[in-house]
């Protein structure tokens, strides 16, 4: 493998209303929103990762190519605080066994727990009960 010196500077995410999700993940992530630019509400650079909202005219359509996995001492306990906070969990994917999360425009995450976990011979996550 080659070195580079190509890193990722940031993580944009495109919103319909970018300061309630800038809201939202800020509480999740416990990073301060620190900035507005424009159509873009950024929160506090973490480990040298940005995280930006991008306000967008188009609507969020079909599954996310991408995906955010959190960690958590307790996903149950993160899952009802992130609950609070208007996100929701998703249903439609616990047959995989892992705690899929979607945050206010629908945007999926996973809350994963801080230690390791195991996964069967199909990729499926055991660590909810």
């Amino acid at each position: 493998m080659t070195d580079s010196a190509t890193r990722i500077n940031a993580l944009i995410i495109d919103a319909a209303d970018p300061e309630r999700l800038a809201s939202f993940w800020s509480e999740v992530l416990g990073r301060p929103v620190v900035g507005r630019t424009g159509p873009y509400v950024w929160l506090r650079r973490e480990m040298g990762l940005g995280m930006g909202f991008q306000r967008a005219s188009a609507p969020r359509t079909g599954k996310n190519r991408m995906h955010f996995d959190v960690t958590a001492p307790d996903p149950a306990v993160e899952q009802r605080r992130i609950e609070t906070l208007g996100g929701r969990r998703l249903d439609e994917y616990a047959d995989g066994g892992f705690l899929v999360m979607a945050d206010p425009e629908g945007n999926e995450f996973c809350v994963l727990p801080d230690g390791p976990f195991e996964l069967d011979d199909e990729g499926r996550a055991h660590y909810l009960g």
